[in-house]
């Protein structure tokens, strides 16, 4: 008979590969339980491997469930990086995507990203990482709608890009609790994207 392969949670694993198998274990555990049940001890145990493995990788639980944040957010950025590159550039395709996109990743993810988010509230690392995403993610807007907006000066754009991530998130929510449909949150969502765009300059001092 064929060796058999013992499973990667029985393995030495590479350390970057161990830590990527603990955070996928970990967010299954708040997608199925909630992010009370998450403990670094039951991610070991989950893994398969021996607690102190678990400790090693990441100090405490705070900073796990972080780093799964990151994760996370991670995953979804590359995922909407990937599809503004195969976007036409016209306005209404660049919105249609971002919103797509945004309201792509709260179905796929939403419960666990919310979960970690409230549960780390008040947490001066977990604020750290949101104002880095939030500008990063920002970022990635204004620089895709930048050709739409050539009259805007780019602080300008900039500020309306994180306007619109907080309209992004209401709507997202709104379809998490099921009082509306992908499809209308994200024809929503590309509206306000359209609208918020053409919208004049504003003449307000700084």
């Amino acid at each position: 008979m064929p060796p058999t392969t013992a499973p990667a949670s029985a393995r030495k694993l590479p350390k970057p590969e161990r830590r990527e198998q603990l955070l996928a274990r970990a967010q299954e555990m708040v997608r199925e339980e909630g992010t009370e049940a998450l403990t670094l001890a039951r991610v070991a145990e989950r893994a398969g491997v021996t607690k102190p493995v678990a400790y090693d990788h990441f100090g405490t639980r705070e900073a796990l469930m972080v780093e799964l944040f990151r994760r996370i957010d991670d995953r979804q950025t590359a995922l909407l990086i990937a599809a503004l590159k195969s976007t036409e550039g016209r306005l209404d395709a660049v919105a249609a995507t971002i919103a797509k996109a945004y309201m792509s990743c709260a179905l796929a993810v939403g419960t666990e990203w919310y979960a970690l988010s409230a549960a780390l509230r008040g947490s001066e690392a977990m604020e750290a990482v949101q104002r880095e995403l939030v500008a990063r993610y920002a970022g990635i807007w204004r620089e895709a709608l930048a050709p739409h907006a050539a009259r805007l000066a780019p602080d300008e754009l900039n500020l309306r890009c994180i306007g619109l991530l907080g309209a992004a998130e209401a709507i997202s929510l709104e379809l998490l609790r099921g009082h509306v449909g992908e499809p209308r949150a994200s024809a929503t969502l590309a509206a306000l994207v359209r609208a918020v765009v053409d919208a004049p300059a504003s003449a307000a001092p700084l």
